[in-house]
């Protein structure tokens, strides 16, 4: 018989855990984003559903697995989310989808990215115990994030996607709980 035993959790991995156990629910959207330098906007509303991942659940393996990490449960912690997205402006179906999200150290482990339907990884920190921070880079782009809660009702999220030093997109959005998975 064989068992994985992990002898401790980074501080960033007990934060990364904290931060998603309170996130886990389902939100409500609302999302703007301005293309630069044109300054076009587009706005987006949401429902988005996050539920929390045990470290050894079934998801996290397959995500390390995707990762082609050497023991597949070595992801502390991790995410489920999915959404279905509404183009306000246009009165119609924008996207929906899924995607997993686990944590290694500060490293946060992706199923896809925002921009690509391949693998990813992004480094994470807190500026705060309620702000977390990522930095996701591919395909010559970098797309920084910013989720803050605020109290257990709301969440804010500014994302910068930038290419060659330039900013290309910013989005910006205000989420407010629906129904809370605790």
């Amino acid at each position: 018989m064989t068992t994985s035993l992990k002898l401790f959790t980074t501080s960033d991995e007990q934060q990364i855990s904290e931060f998603f156990q309170a996130s886990a629910g389902q939100w409500h959207s609302e999302r703007r984003y301005y293309t630069l330098p044109q300054g076009e906007t587009k706005e987006i509303e949401s429902i988005i559903t996050i539920r929390f991942l045990e470290p050894e659940c079934e998801e996290l393996e397959k995500l390390g697995q995707l990762h082609n990490l050497s023991d597949v449960k070595s992801l502390s912690c991790g995410a489920e989310v999915s959404w279905q997205s509404t183009d306000i402006i246009k009165d119609r179906q924008e996207s929906q989808g899924l995607t997993l999200f686990g944590a290694l150290g500060n490293i946060l482990y992706r199923d896809r990215g925002f921009a690509t339907s391949l693998p990813v990884t992004a480094d994470y920190y807190f500026s705060s115990p309620q702000t977390l921070c990522l930095r996701t880079e591919y395909n010559n782009s970098v797309f920084e994030e910013e989720i803050k809660l605020i109290g257990s009702k709301y969440r804010t999220r500014q994302s910068i996607i930038s290419r060659a030093g330039e900013q290309l997109m910013i989005g910006q959005y205000l989420e407010k709980r629906i129904s809370c998975d605790k």
